[in-house]
């Protein structure tokens, strides 16, 4: 199998092209995710933003809004609201934040497990992550899934996991330690459960 690096994957179509968040809005946020938005006070960073509309709606005193995405087609910014344009798994916040979610976007990275990792970095004492997660889409380097050795890995680390809806979550901040090193990634790997051409990521257990 041939495994793109992120550079590659950063200019494949299937990337470039992802539709599954661009127009979302706050009440699509919170029926995907399953949690309250926005949050009441703090700093909130939504990774694979697409236009930010969801965000838009959230914006209120107190509330620190910072949407990524690597792709510059967003909603004007103002007070409270900010955008970065830059590779998700190559940005990180100056400090602490409060929330992390990411709607539909981890299905488009490389790394998916290296983010998962990064991202619970920055969380403050009682943040919180949440996102979108098809562990079906993580790897051997001969294309198996891992199926419950991944699940049991998140788990053993801290993160919860909801087969049924497909979502990654972790409370508080950490320093979680996944056995896996990353080989590359597959973007041939067809539609995902959301029916949208997604991507498969490659790793090999850590001895």
């Amino acid at each position: 199998m041939s495994l793109l690096d992120d550079e590659a994957l950063w200019s494949s179509s299937v990337v470039a092209n992802c539709a599954m968040n661009r127009e979302r809005g706050l009440a699509s946020y919170r029926r995907e995710l399953g949690v309250s938005l926005p949050p009441a006070s703090g700093v909130w960073v939504d990774l694979c933003c697409g236009s930010g509309k969801a965000l838009a709606e959230a914006v209120r005193p107190g509330l620190a809004v910072v949407g990524v995405d690597l792709v510059d087609h967003h909603v004007p910014a103002r007070d409270g609201l900010s955008f970065v344009v830059a590779p998700v798994d190559q940005w990180a916040p100056a400090g602490p934040v409060d929330l992390v979610t990411c709607v539909h976007g981890l299905h488009y990275l490389g790394d998916k497990l290296g983010l998962l990792t990064r991202v619970v970095s920055w969380l403050a004492p009682g943040g919180r992550f949440v996102a979108n997660f098809d562990v079906l889409s993580v790897r051997r380097a001969d294309g198996s899934p891992f199926g419950r050795a991944l699940t049991k890995a998140l788990r053993d680390n801290g993160f919860t996991h909801d087969n049924r809806r497909r979502l990654v979550g972790y409370e508080g901040s950490g320093v979680p330690r996944l056995p896996f090193v990353y080989l590359g990634a597959d973007d041939r790997a067809g539609p995902n459960y959301t029916g949208q051409p997604a991507v498969h990521s490659c790793y090999e257990v850590l001895s």
